[in-house]
């Protein structure tokens, strides 16, 4: 699995460094103007590199991706999740960022920067929405402990709250090369501290099953749902 990580790490690279690369995949439009990079690319092949990792989780674990789930407290109506992974111990929320840069910001800063020139809007409070859009379509499975986890590119350098690199933290900043190594620890931590597993196999495959019928696979909505995205950010 590294070698793989490694060659696709090498891929993730671009050829040239001009203009502004500090664009993440999912806010950016496919082309873009003279002097920048285009994004696509890169988004793709982060995704392809976090889901190698999930690939090689424990078999009691299982993992969805890409997923957009209604969410009516949400302006537009939906939450988009990057990767959610149901272990017997606890629920993981990754969010995924293509920045490049230096990141800082803490855990109550509404804003981050990214090199002091670019602005993003707090990753754990955008996934923080996240959670609270699967706990409320999971309100059956009361006793579930939620782990918020954002990852980066390696083309990033973090200045952030040392406390969010920590395996004892419920908030994690990890790089997608380490992501793997980052979810097997934090398993291992859960299940030191825990009697019994919070969820069966059972439990396991229910959530599973309920999260993926919820996912909404619709070309025209999922369109929609990009553009009113993108119309948020270059709008202001």
């Amino acid at each position: 699995m590294l070698s793989k990580l490694l060659a696709l790490f090498k891929q993730d690279q671009p050829r040239k460094r001009q203009g502004n690369t500090n664009v993440s995949k999912k806010n950016a439009p496919t082309k873009t103007h003279s002097g920048k990079v285009e994004s696509t690319r890169i988004g793709e092949l982060g995704e392809h590199k976090i889901n190698i990792q999930l690939d090689q989780l424990p078999k009691d674990c299982r993992h969805l991706s890409d997923l957009l789930l209604p969410n009516h407290k949400s302006g537009r109506g939906y939450s988009q999740i990057d990767h959610f992974v149901i272990s017997p111990y606890g629920l993981f929320v990754i969010e995924t960022k293509n920045y490049n840069g230096e990141i800082k910001g803490g855990r109550k800063d509404k804003y981050w920067s990214v090199s002091n020139r670019y602005k993003m809007y707090n990753p754990l409070m955008q996934n923080y929405g996240h959670i609270k859009a699967l706990e409320a379509h999971l309100g059956e499975f009361i006793a579930a402990k939620y782990i918020s986890m954002i990852s980066f590119t390696m083309r990033c350098r973090f200045s952030i709250d040392p406390e969010l690199r920590k395996i004892g933290s419920d908030e994690l900043i990890v790089y997608d090369v380490e992501l793997y190594d980052f979810l097997q620890r934090k398993i291992a931590r859960l299940k030191s501290e825990l009697s019994t597993p919070i969820f069966t196999p059972e439990h396991v495959d229910a959530i599973h099953a309920k999260v993926n019928a919820l996912n909404i696979t619709d070309p025209k909505a999922r369109a929609e749902h990009v553009r009113l995205v993108q119309g948020r950010k270059y709008n202001g």
